[in-house]
């Protein structure tokens, strides 16, 4: 008898399984749909999260309805649950952002894996606190996020009510700017900018005349040097033919190797004077960008305004009734922090699907000046949120280190318009900046530091090395962080640049990183430290070196919602004298069935070194998920600096058991020091890697454990294992390993049975000792001649054919007679 798997769901319309990969919800009542069965079940309209509705006078009717076809309330009816919905939202905020059921316990494996009941603290700095930066107050943590508000949006959503934010939509520029005016000022400052480059092309002509004009003249010094020494050598005294074919020969070796250093010497000297050169011509390009940004912004205020006396700028007649909508300010504001968080301004970036759609249409052609590029984009956009997200979206599309430039490139052809990127004196950020203010959106480019390439946890900032630029934007009614350069970073990679000659769409990407749009300034500070305080938008601004204490996280870190279960993580985390550390990351509720994670340890000053006594160090760390916790437990086997780099990656059951490679990212990164070591480190049982225990059995093959639910097993001379199976699987095998033995030795000590729903695994253990199981399996059906991934695959010969099976979990077992 086969019961439905916990980790799967039910469409409510059509009653077929649904999975995570395909799934709406949850809704009302815990319900879900297929995203093709998520229609109105009145006239079959296709809906979103932000068209649906719920009947809100049936409790039990869970259907979903289009706005048209909603069951209203009639005159006099009082709706309960709005009601108690108003009176939760009009709540006083508490000060605990953590929910603690969702964080879960502090409960640790006894003892570790490996021996060594003390753990350290996770403060990198030994047990001294260093408090957290904090937007909202003075208790938060950072890397602590509440998860229950995921399920709030969902309430929030199934209600329609509106969001913290309030979003005035307003006419386009067309209404108020006539296109012409704003291309007149334009030509304007193109010919501006086509004197400062002419400038900047005069400048570079006059420094290579003058770095060859110094070498040539050195040249001919050196030269004549060379030729009056060997001169001097052949009449000085008597020579033979063939001394003097070795002094000729010499005297040209000499004059070839002092031509190559001088050449050398020439490069390296116009390298060194182009560098300070283009600092300097983008030092004045920006400065250009700014004053000229700052004339293209009073022109289109001073038409709104205009427009404004004589006509509504709002599209909308809803706003004059009750609150006020915010209007764009004429003045750049000052720096503050946001009222509002990115997500009481949008909660899916499929709310800008339409506005997406243009960018990537926009970016198939070229156009010869800013004005009609931004026209076209921000043409239908009716809120500062869409034309800020239309830009960055056009920025990310265009893979502009990819791009092909001609030689001659005029200001008035399309790819003109962008010579500035092809010469380097614009960035990402002020292309960003200069596109904003002809949407008529405030923008500025921000400088500071970065945890960016090459950047490993525990490294101070004390020069240029990790320095960068990003974008704030004023929309939303705050200041909000934007990050063109990392929001399509992940594309740049050398494999996947376009080749040439395959057409102008090689320069497009469809693909980027939507956390760096409109961060969240407690999330941006992870990664980015303005030179400038007041940038931070933070309510209490954090030091340089608290910064640098900051855990080294990633954007994909935010975006699966993860949290440290513990507070005090620094980017570095010192073990205590057993060599132990912990680091624990909670998931929230709805991503537990899908997020599958990684590890990887290394010597932290060594790319190569990842094995110690010819052990790989990964048999030092002991992945577990117990409930919504990860844990990583690391044993250093010898006292020093190492590298805990932690992936992750949200798939299906269905998309891990095809055996497809899997892409895991990195979400975080420790550096974990071990000062002293007074015991020995044995490593972990050599079995199939990833996490231990149970969890994984379930969560991927339905598979639930009777008897021992924890990756820890502490048994005597024998172990019964139980699981029930909520889905038909078969050919199981278990393998046992332990160090020191072989394991074809330890085959015939475990066995396995199954009767009905149930198999039991029977473990005899020859002697005392720590010992791994690894458990395979397939499901019923499943191809046998699919290729596996990472899962250290096993055959099965019980029935004379070779069937592949997939790792399914595995347990650490302590056996003694004392247990």
């Amino acid at each position: 008898m086969y019961r439905p798997n916990f980790y799967e769901s039910t469409c409510l319309r059509c009653s077929e399984t649904v999975y995570q990969v395909d799934r709406v919800g949850p809704l009302k009542d815990f319900t879900f749909f297929h995203s093709g069965c998520f229609k109105c079940v009145h006239c079959g309209t296709k809906l979103t999260l932000k068209t649906y509705f719920n009947n809100q006078h049936k409790q039990d009717d869970k259907e979903v309805y289009c706005s048209s076809h909603v069951p209203k309330s009639g005159p006099g009816h009082l709706d309960q649950t709005s009601v108690g919905i108003r009176q939760a939202l009009n709540a006083p905020r508490t000060n605990k952002f953590v929910n603690e059921q969702i964080r879960g316990t502090r409960s640790e494996i006894d003892g570790g894996p490996l021996g060594g009941s003390r753990q350290s603290t996770p403060n990198g700095y030994g047990g001294r606190d260093v408090s957290s930066p904090s937007q909202n107050d003075s208790d938060y943590k950072y890397g602590r996020f509440d998860a229950s508000a995921l399920h709030i949006a969902h309430a929030l959503k199934q209600t329609e009510i509106q969001k913290a934010y309030n979003k005035a939509r307003e006419k386009p520029i067309d209404f108020y700017l006539a296109r012409e005016e704003q291309a007149h000022l334009e030509m304007k400052h193109r010919k501006e900018e086509d004197d400062l480059y002419r400038k900047f092309a005069r400048k570079r002509e006059e420094e290579d005349r003058k770095i060859q004009n110094e070498f040539q003249d050195e040249w001919e010094r050196e030269l004549q040097r060379l030729t009056h020494k060997f001169e001097k050598e052949l009449a000085t005294s008597r020579r033979s033919r063939d001394e003097a074919n070795i002094l000729t020969l010499r005297h040209e070796q000499q004059k070839e190797d002092l031509e190559k250093n001088m050449t050398l010497r020439r490069s390296k000297k116009k390298e060194s004077i182009t560098r300070k050169m283009l600092e300097h011509e983008r030092y004045e390009t920006a400065a250009l960008v700014d004053r000229q940004s700052s004339e293209m912004l009073e022109l289109i205020s001073a038409r709104r305004s205009e427009y404004m006396q004589s006509e509504s700028i709002f599209l909308d007649d809803e706003f004059s009734e009750g609150a006020v909508p915010i209007e764009y300010p004429l003045n750049a504001p000052v720096p503050a922090p946001p009222a509002v968080s990115k997500f009481q301004i949008y909660t899916d970036p499929i709310e800008f699907e339409d506005v997406d759609r243009i960018a990537i249409s926009v970016a198939q052609e070229d156009q010869k000046t800013f004005t009609d590029l931004v026209r076209q984009l921000v043409g239908r956009c009716t809120t500062d949120i869409e034309k800020a997200r239309t830009i960055f979206r056009w920025i990310t599309v265009k893979n502009l280190n990819a791009m092909h430039f001609d030689d001659d490139l005029r200001g008035d052809t399309p790819m003109g318009l962008l010579r500035g990127i092809k010469y380097g004196t614009e960035s990402y950020h002020v292309l960003f900046k200069r596109l904003c203010s002809y949407a008529g959106l405030h923008c500025v480019v921000i400088k500071g530091y970065s945890k960016s390439a090459g950047y490993q946890p525990g490294v101070k900032f004390q020069d240029s090395r990790f320095r960068n630029s990003w974008n704030a934007v004023y929309v939303a009614g705050a200041w909000r962080f934007v990050q063109c350069n990392w929001g399509a970073r992940h594309l740049v990679n050398a494999k996947e640049a376009p080749k040439q000659g395959r057409g102008k769409n090689d320069s497009l990407r469809y693909e980027y990183d939507d956390h760096y749009f409109l961060t969240d300034p407690r999330e941006f500070i992870y990664e980015f430290y303005p030179l400038q305080e007041e940038w931070q938008l933070l309510k209490r601004p954090i030091t340089l070196r608290e910064f640098e204490n900051l855990p080294f996280v990633r954007s994909l870190f935010f975006r699966y919602g993860l949290h440290f279960a513990d507070e005090g993580y620094g980017a570095v985390v010192f073990t205590d004298d057993t060599g132990a550390a912990t680091v624990r990351i909670a998931m929230p509720t709805d991503m537990q069935s899908c997020l599958i994670f990684h590890y990887n340890l290394k010597f932290y000053d060594s790319d190569e070194e990842l094995s110690y006594d010819g052990v790989s160090l990964k048999r030092f760390v002991m992945q577990s998920v117990i409930g919504n916790i990860v844990a990583f437990r690391v044993h250093a086997p010898c006292s020093g600096a190492f590298l805990l780099d932690i992936f992750a990656n949200a798939v299906t059951p269905q998309e891990y058991l095809t055996g497809e490679p899997m892409k895991f990212k990195s979400v975080c990164k420790f550096k974990i020091c071990c000062e002293e070591l007074q015991t020995v480190m044995v490593p972990l049982p050599d079995c199939a890697s990833g996490e231990w225990g149970p969890t994984k059995a379930t969560r991927l093959f339905g598979l639930i454990p009777i008897t021992h639910q924890d990756p820890l097993i502490f048994a005597g001379r024998s172990l019964d294992l139980q699981f029930r199976m909520s889905r038909p699987l078969t050919d199981f095998m278990a393998t046992l390993h332990k160090n020191g033995i072989e394991e074809k030795k330890l085959a015939k000590y475990v066995t396995h049975s199954t009767l009905d729903d149930i198999v039991t695994f029977i473990i005899n253990f020859p002697e005392e000792g720590q010992y791994g199981l690894d458990i395979y399996t397939r499901e019923l059906g499943a191809p046998q001649h699919h290729h596996q991934h990472h899962n250290n695959n096993n055959s099965s010969s019980s029935s004379g054919e070779k069937h592949l099976l997939t790792h399914c979990c595995k347990y650490l077992i302590n056996s003694s007679k004392r247990n």
